[in-house]
């Protein structure tokens, strides 16, 4: 995994989860800075191609099966940053590779998710720039809450029941399901019993970058089933073929 430098959420919520998959499954990780999210030359230029590269490098000495982008910065720069940052992570470390955000398009894809409730930290311009990104692709955000926030470190500060609030509101309107887009988001533990209250699928971004990873593997998914419906779904992975 390779994740944003002020990020708490991730190494821990994603060890947390994997640990029913130990020894057989095991994670690591690398970081690279990103201390911002902003719609600006500063904050795009954090995610430059040569720092995560270098950071993936680092990771491929370990000589590990996959690499995964743990951010979701392709929802609002683009979809196509992250396919050219896997192929270039590929080409650089002989390692296959896959991202947050290409993990939940995937996920939406398997799901039939069309109308979707949009939960994040981040402030209005981001917030409509992923909302039109998956507009394009022909997803329907048909609710958001968002926290204004543009500092990544305290994207982790949002408390648990906060999260929950801004999922309840969304649900309202009825979506075929809910993502929390943020790996900076403390959703993970949580979304299980948002599904069973709300009864529709919600999607965290930490969750669902380690389903996009076990499946792209082709690990059996079922034993994460308590972290919500998601690990129920199974794909062909798409790095196989």
């Amino acid at each position: 995994m390779l994740t944003p430098s002020s990020n708490t959420v991730v190494e821990p919520f994603t060890s947390a989860m994997a640990w029913r998959l130990f020894p057989h499954v095991s994670v690591h990780f690398s970081r690279f800075r990103v201390t911002k999210i902003a719609l600006d030359a500063a904050s795009d230029g954090q995610f430059a191609l040569e720092p995560i590269l270098q950071a993936a490098g680092l990771l491929a000495d370990a000589r590990l099966d996959l690499i995964a982008w743990n951010g979701t910065s392709a929802s609002w720069l683009g979809f196509d940053t992250d396919r050219e940052l896997c192929a270039k992570i590929a080409e650089r470390t002989g390692i296959p590779a896959t991202s947050a955000i290409l993990s939940l398009n995937r996920l939406l894809d398997e799901m039939k998710i069309r109308r979707l409730g949009l939960v994040t930290p981040y402030t209005e311009d981001v917030q409509r720039k992923i909302i039109a990104n998956y507009a394009a692709i022909g997803i329907e955000v048909v609710a958001e809450r968002h926290s204004g926030r543009s500092d990544n470190f305290s994207f982790a500060e949002i408390r648990e029941e906060d999260i929950g609030a801004m999922c309840r509101e969304v649900a309202k309107t009825e979506p075929d399901a809910i993502a929390i887009v943020c790996t900076n988001m403390r959703g993970p533990l949580i979304a299980p019993d948002l599904e069973r209250e709300l009864g529709i699928p919600v999607l965290d971004s930490v969750a669902f970058t380690l389903w996009g990873c076990l499946t792209e593997t082709g690990v059996d998914t079922q034993p994460l089933l308590p972290f919500g419906r998601m690990f129920s779904a199974r794909r062909t992975p798409a790095l196989a073929s």
